[in-house]
């Protein structure tokens, strides 16, 4: 659905694209910035977010930059100053930045003509991330009157869709639902039963294969991840409490 989500995008519409993780929903806005005059928004809810794909835009050869809280004194100016020179086509900020006094005014002035709202179910109750300071972003349709809105987000209830649509006060948009069918993925659910040995056995029969199996404590990590060791499986317990040189 990226041909038809840019196309719409690309008309004017606001638009809200369900398409499940690894889809390529980032291109789905990232093109059409290219395509357009002025700058795109992007909404993102993290700076690494933000930075990763930044980063893979300017190897890329594309003109974007963040604005967060990681960006200080000169930098921070420097980034301003290609904004307001226009040296810029995407421009990420989460929504605690864009609320701040004067960004909207900064945003008008940076002639932005689109924005992304990025992890857009974070605007829901209903969604497993929920943010207060998504719903804010509506004030921009006034601040910035005009500007179509691209909502992204890979959770796709019918609630937090409709949620999104509500709360960011979208113009009849156009709803794109992809399918979350993953035919390359399986899911089979056994008894629990001396579970160490019933992971064992399950690696035993794989031995050319590697995995990751998710347990509920840093504890029954390492725990597990010993076990197996005694059993001759190269396994290693991964928690936040590593160390950077663990890691």
């Amino acid at each position: 659905l990226q041909r038809e989500i840019m196309h719409s995008a690309l008309e004017g519409r606001d638009v809200v694209a369900i398409l499940p993780t690894g889809a390529g929903k980032s291109l789905c806005f990232q093109l059409p910035a290219l395509a357009r005059d002025g700058v795109t928004l992007v909404v993102s809810p993290l700076i690494a977010l933000m930075k990763d794909q930044v980063d893979a835009l300017t190897a890329s050869g594309v003109a974007a930059t963040f604005i967060n809280s990681s960006i200080q004194g000169s930098e921070a100016q420097r980034r301003r100053s290609g904004l307001e020179n226009g040296q810029y086509k995407l421009l990420y900020a989460a929504p605690e930045r864009i609320m701040m006094s004067g960004f909207a005014e900064d945003l008008r002035r940076w002639n932005v003509t689109a924005i992304a709202v990025d992890e857009a179910h974070c605007i829901s109750e209903w969604g497993h991330d929920f943010r207060p300071e998504y719903r804010q972003l509506a004030s921009l349709r006034a601040e910035l009157p005009g500007v179509p809105f691209l909502a992204l987000t890979a959770t796709a209830t019918e609630q937090v869709r409709s949620d999104i649509i509500r709360q960011l006060q979208l113009d009849d948009p156009h709803v794109f639902l992809a399918s979350f069918n993953r035919p390359n993925l399986s899911y089979t659910v056994l008894p629990k039963n001396k579970s160490t040995r019933q992971v064992y056995e399950f690696i035993h029969q794989r031995p050319n294969e590697a995995g990751i199996i998710y347990v509920q404590s840093r504890k029954s990590a390492e725990s597990l991840a010993a076990a197996l060791a005694t059993e001759g499986v190269k396994a290693v317990a991964y928690q936040d409490g590593l160390q950077h040189e663990d890691e």
